[in-house]
């Protein structure tokens, strides 16, 4: 039985021991399986004979994912990356292209120009939905874009590109981390591919990395897992745990992540240290109104981006004072992070791209945890000098 979102993330995969009473997915830490005269096999049909293959804890975690993006199945992977790395194995070969957004994770960026030494062509698209669309060429298999761009907040009409590509022959993967399956399944308009950086929301407790993919049986089974299994990716039982522990509370912690992020997002648009802020769920941003008509709940995101009078140094000073608010990368979890994108998540992305996208040396990235909102504007008020 399928039942809403917030019930499948607790009851997603019921398992039941009637001999001990135990109701809780147990965490298998074997690295084999016995084989009887026979391999034995996993409920999607696949050997079961070595955790590096396929894993009951793991596989427990990716029906759970399955259900919340609304996809046929998924793949759990050792980070976000790794699943990456498998889509890109999968799709990318030589004399062909690929379309990432010019503003995406660097290392995403990195990762597909690597795959130029092997005659792959990358095209880095301007982040907006038009400019992705024109970018697709001939030559184009695959358009990888993010649902929310990191770490500017653009947010593009995955609908619209999803229709495109769907009409054209071409693959797209969406890196749903951002939204989350709570406000946005790429799936459901005719992604391909969803993939998140489980680390962030769905596990939630900035202390394990993890990634997913989700999509088709046939993309999923009949060709990632292979590339899995042959990559060595897969997502090791106790990580697996503790994505499905962090997945009970997940929709609680993203609605309120992104009710304080508005909250925040509203103060720093009126603080005279602050030059800018991006944030989708600001009726002034430029994405506010293609995010309103994506997503399925008025929900856009835990993450503010921010700009800091005063340049480089008052930026580095803000970093350097607040208290409360951890000077770290990454996003999602239960404590609030402020990350410096020129030396983290854009590092890579070459100086003439970031000042035309914006990202410029007094750019914050701020991930909003479960603290108390006033909290947390004390905590910049007083780093900003305000």
């Amino acid at each position: 039985m399928r039942y809403r979102l917030y019930t499948e993330c607790i009851h997603g995969h019921e398992f039941y021991d009637s001999k001990l009473g135990v109701f809780k997915v147990p965490v298998y830490l074997t690295a084999m399986f016995e084989q009887p005269g026979e391999t034995l096999k996993s409920d999607r049909g696949v050997d079961l004979k070595y955790s590096r293959e396929e894993n009951p804890t793991t596989r427990a975690l990716e029906k759970i994912l399955a259900k919340l993006e609304e996809s046929e199945d998924s793949l759990a992977f050792n980070s976000g990356m790794a699943a990456i790395s498998a889509v890109f194995m999968e799709f990318l070969r030589k004399d062909v292209s690929v379309v990432v957004p010019m503003e995406a994770y660097s290392t995403t960026i990195q990762l597909a120009e690597l795959f130029s030494k092997f005659g792959v062509k990358v095209v880095k698209a301007w982040p907006s939905t038009e400019k992705i669309i024109e970018s697709v060429r001939r030559d184009t298999r695959l358009v990888f874009i993010e649902t929310i761009s990191n770490p500017m907040l653009r947010v593009v009409d995955v609908a619209e590109i999803a229709k495109f590509c769907r009409d054209s022959g071409i693959v797209l993967v969406v890196d749903n981390t951002f939204a989350t399956p709570l406000a946005f399944k790429p799936l459901k308009i005719g992604a391909d591919l969803s993939l998140h950086s489980a680390t962030k929301y769905l596990a939630g407790h900035n202390d394990v990395v993890a990634g997913v993919v989700c999509g088709g049986r046939k993309l999923i089974v009949d060709r990632l897992w292979d590339w899995r299994r042959r990559l060595g990716g897969i997502l090791q039982p106790l990580e697996a745990f503790l994505v499905i522990r962090g997945l009970k509370t997940f929709t609680l912690r993203f609605h309120r992540q992104c009710e304080s992020a508005l909250e925040i997002a509203e103060f720093l648009v009126d603080h005279p240290k602050v030059e800018e802020v991006r944030y989708p769920g600001l009726k002034s941003d430029e994405s506010y109104r293609v995010a309103s008509r994506l997503f399925e709940e008025p929900l856009y995101g835990g993450v503010v981006t921010f700009k800091v009078r005063g340049g480089r140094e008052a930026t580095l000073r803000v970093l350097k004072k607040v208290k409360l608010i951890k000077p770290s990368p990454s996003l999602g979890g239960v404590e609030s992070l402020l990350t410096y994108p020129v030396i983290s998540a854009a590092k890579q992305i070459p100086p003439e791209e970031r000042k035309l996208l914006g990202i410029t040396e007094n750019t914050l990235r701020l991930s909003v945890g479960l603290e108390d909102v006033e909290d947390l504007k004390e905590d910049l008020d007083k780093a900003l000098g305000g």
